[in-house]
């Protein structure tokens, strides 16, 4: 008798059975998902496509923070307790988003153990590159972050 393989891990098959709060929605490139200063109250999983986090000063310098791509969440900081947006997230080509109310990612969060360790391993992997970009541009030329960028790029 044969035994058949365990099915490979999706979030986005448990996305997909959270209670309430979820819709999914289609972006064209430069349409904002997200804003700056706008309540922080969902987190999204990017389905299809790539979004890309900028932050304005008050002087209103802007500046890329982050680009995130299928497969990847961002606005997870609501989770932490952030109240209000810190960064704007716009598309930068055709994507498709999920959106997840707060409440439901906790649910899930608390309900499945499995996505949460997923969910864990995606945050601390987010901060170990955040770190490396820091580094980066603390410690090495203009040059260098441009070699180190078209390499993570390809």
């Amino acid at each position: 008798m044969e035994s058949n393989p365990a099915p490979l891990f999706s979030p986005e098959t448990l996305l997909a059975q959270a209670n309430g709060g979820r819709t999914v929605a289609s972006y064209r490139r430069t349409q904002i998902v997200f804003s700056q200063g706008e309540p922080a109250d969902a987190i999204f999983y990017i389905q299809q496509g790539q979004v890309k986090l900028t932050v304005r000063s008050e002087r209103g310098k802007e500046a890329v923070v982050g680009i995130f791509g299928t497969g990847e969440f961002c606005g997870e900081a609501c989770l932490a307790g952030q109240s209000l947006r810190i960064a704007t997230a716009e598309a930068i080509e055709k994507s498709k988003i999920m959106r997840l109310e707060k409440a439901a990612m906790i649910n899930l969060l608390h309900n499945e153990p499995e996505f949460a360790e997923r969910f864990m391993s995606h945050l601390l992997a987010r901060n170990i590159r955040v770190e490396a970009d820091l580094i980066d541009q603390l410690f090495n030329s203009s040059e260098r972050r441009l070699a180190r960028i078209l390499l993570i790029l390809s």
